[in-house]
């Protein structure tokens, strides 16, 4: 018999579908279609393609197009395994919901710890990456480091104030943004592949040697690594799980299908663009510093760089906003359980709107202080991998959860559910391709770069470890009585701390 379901915390609960909602309370107002578009904006193809297109091309060559099928298998694992828990729990903070409920207290202030950095580190690597298109947009082809600044503080601006306005206007945002990412994406990339093929599908497994070099193993490895970038966010879905209509049912769905729909739209697209590129040699040699840019001009005129640039950066702002959400509603769930600083503030809800404002506009601002900083110390590029590692840590936080819940004989699934053994052996591959990849991402390749950048994702995630630790006996470890719903999840077989 499933074990009933525990009580959120002691902010009040989410409004029934279809119900008015009580002022400083949690609205139902997504949709499935609002929350796949949310999902769909978060993981966003031209994000998706754009920030890692020539990194992979420089890495391994146009073989590096295969590495998204492969990501995009295990990621498929990866979202079955989380549709299965949005359904059994489909409470707001998603990942770090389930850890708790399956590990305990302190197994999920990890998961939710490494979420939230993880989703911060995102939003200041997206900001900056999105810095010279808008640029280029006017005119200015090489904008100085400054200037980038204050453009990436001027996106994160926009995000926050799209979020805070309210969730409609959020929808209505998202859904312009994605006919930009549909016209950037998969209109140009049609005219392109039916117009504009320069290259053979042979051309798909050139290496980089001088423009002629075969296939080699290793600079595959870390093309995977890279394309790992590409699909993470489709469990965003889940993070908004209370204000989604039939959660149980809608959850699950949006986070699969976004997944599913990006990865089509960015291997169509990447393989559009490779097979565009009329001088493909010279790409892979390094001569060519942007070549989506390069082949956009060249195949289709000089005129449509300034017209992309502007879907471009609104693909990304886009992409940030989704992200900003997410963080939000992380930091609010860990609030509303009292697991962080502040609590009683940042698990505050709009009288109005019902919106977890306060959450908002501090990890907005931390954000921002992130970015300066990063920009100011040169770790711009250790903050792309720890946003692409952290991801894969807090997957595999609550896949492996889930396994260890299956052997003590605890687990009783959702609405959304796979039969029997598949659900225990995607559960199990899931795992197995979280922590390849964790250790593929984290690995310090010489890549010619300060040390600190090779090897900057092991010492973010140890930097990030150190600074949970402090916060966690901060707040955790001062003997304070875990709440209610601790003590209940105890007496169901799920194991507290």
């Amino acid at each position: 018999m499933p074990s009933p379901s525990l009580p959120s915390g002691p902010a009040a609960p989410p409004s029934p579908s279809g119900a008015h909602a009580p002022d400083g309370a949690l609205r139902r107002e997504f949709t499935l279609r609002a929350t796949f578009s949310l999902a769909f904006a978060f993981i966003s193809p031209i994000i998706a393609l754009y920030a890692i297109f020539a990194l992979g091309l420089g890495t391994a060559g146009a073989s590096f197009w295969w590495a998204f099928p492969i990501v995009l298998l295990g990621q498929f694992l990866v979202a079955l395994t989380l549709g299965e828990l949005s359904s059994r729990w489909p409470e707001e903070g998603g990942l770090f919901q389930w850890s708790r409920r399956m590990l305990g207290r302190t197994y999920g202030w990890v998961t939710g710890w490494a979420y939230v950095w993880t989703l911060i580190a995102l939003m200041v690597a997206t900001a900056y990456a999105a810095s010279p298109f808008l640029a280029g947009v006017f005119g200015n082809d090489d904008p100085s480091t400054v200037l980038r600044l204050v453009i990436a503080l001027g996106f994160v601006a926009v995000a926050t104030l799209a979020n805070v306005v309210g969730r409609k206007p959020l929808q209505i945002f998202v859904l312009v943004s994605i006919g930009c990412e549909l016209i950037g994406s998969v209109v140009i990339g049609t005219i392109l592949l039916v117009f504009h093929r320069e290259n053979s599908i042979s051309d798909l497994f050139t290496g980089v040697a001088g423009g002629s070099g075969s296939f080699a193993f290793g600079p595959f490895l870390a093309a995977v690594a890279i394309v790992g970038w590409a699909f993470i966010g489709f469990e965003s879905a889940a993070d908004v799980a209370e204000e989604v209509e039939e959660p149980e049912k809608n959850v699950p769905k949006a986070l699969i299908v976004s997944l599913v729909f990006v990865a089509c739209i960015v291997m169509y697209a990447g393989l559009a663009l490779i097979l565009a590129i009329p001088n493909l040699p010279a790409v892979l040699s390094g001569e060519v510093s942007d070549p989506i840019a390069a082949t956009l001009s060249a195949e289709l005129g000089s005129w449509i760089v300034k017209p992309m640039f502007l879907v471009v950066s609104t693909g990304f702002c886009a992409g940030m906003v989704a992200v900003g959400a997410a963080v939000s509603r992380v930091v609010f769930a860990m609030s509303r359980e009292q697991q962080l600083p502040a609590s009683a503030f940042l698990s505050r809800l709009s009288p109005r709107e019902g919106l977890p404002v306060n959450a908002i506009l501090v990890t907005a601002v931390v954000s921002a202080v992130v970015l300066v900083a990063a920009v100011a110390v040169d770790l711009y590029d250790t903050l792309i991998a720890l946003a692409s590692g952290g991801f894969y840590i807090a997957f595999a936080l609550p896949v492996v959860a889930l396994l260890i819940t299956r052997a003590r004989g605890t687990w009783e699934p959702g609405v959304f559910r796979l039969k029997g053994v598949l659900s225990v052996g995607v559960n199990v591959l899931a795992a197995c391709w979280l922590l390849f990849e964790i250790v593929n991402i984290a690995w310090p390749r010489q890549i010619g770069a300060s040390w600190y950048v090779e090897w900057g994702c092991l010492l973010m995630f140890g930097l990030i470890a150190l600074g949970g630790l402090i916060t966690h006996r901060m707040v955790l470890g001062t003997g304070a009585e875990a709440p209610a719903h601790e003590a209940e999840a105890v007496g169901l077989g799920v194991a507290a701390d």
